[in-house]
């Protein structure tokens, strides 16, 4: 008589993460201008989420490219198509499925912060404007269950106006990318109940927004 033994899905590799950001250095700076301020506030390690705006598909890579430390980003399982697929696995991406609470995704997400690493995550779910308009619930429940810290990230300057959104921006442009001052997310009660999460959404919405405006002010977009 046997039994059977079925193993937890494989978390997303760290190794991976780090060769994803030695490609997105040398592609980001070999074909755009990054200009990076704040980065300095990342802290150096344990479990991190770095939130970002999402104006365009380049944003992903840029943050990838600009971090001081790998980061596994949660990306859309859409994305996971042809030679895309095994190769976002590689390099320590997470395929979600946005239609529904994705458990995978969801249990990957909170190993790669349980065993000290940077969650990447862009709070509106699709990728609209430059500003944090709608934010979804899921970076305030992984902040919560983890007790990880946010620092918000924005990028300016990768969506062009008068250029279609799908084009990429002009070769050599600069683009800004703002870190700001971590923070927690929450309120010292330790509740994970729906009206704390509900709360922990508004307080997360109004930091990203602040480090939003701020980040424009300091960069003249």
């Amino acid at each position: 008589m046997t039994t059977e033994h079925h193993q937890a899905p494989a978390l997303p590799s760290p190794r991976g993460a780090a060769v994803a950001r030695g490609i997105g250095i040398g592609l980001m700076n070999g074909l755009w201008r990054p200009r990076v301020l704040g980065a300095w506030r990342i802290p150096a390690r344990g479990p991190l989420i770095l939130a970002g705006n999402h104006a365009h598909n380049i944003d992903g890579p840029m943050l990838i490219g600009t971090s001081p430390r790998p980061v596994h980003f949660l990306v859309k399982k859409e994305a996971f198509v042809g030679p895309l697929d095994p190769f976002l696995r590689a390099i320590g991406q997470i395929e979600v499925d946005r239609s529904r609470a994705d458990r995978t995704a969801i249990a990957h997400a909170l190993g790669v912060l349980e065993h000290g690493g940077v969650l990447g995550i862009f709070p509106e779910g699709t990728r609209g404007g430059p500003e944090f308009a709608e934010l979804r619930a899921g970076l305030a429940y992984f902040a919560l269950r983890s007790g990880a810290p946010i620092v918000p990230v924005a990028v300016l300057g990768s969506a062009h106006k008068g250029r279609l959104v799908s084009a990429l921006p002009p070769l050599r442009s600069r683009i800004d990318v703002v870190y700001g001052e971590a923070f927690a997310v929450g309120d010292s009660s330790g509740r994970r109940t729906r009206s704390a999460l509900d709360a922990a959404t508004l307080r997360v919405q109004d930091r990203l927004t602040a480090h939003m405006a701020e980040a424009r002010r300091a960069t003249g977009r």
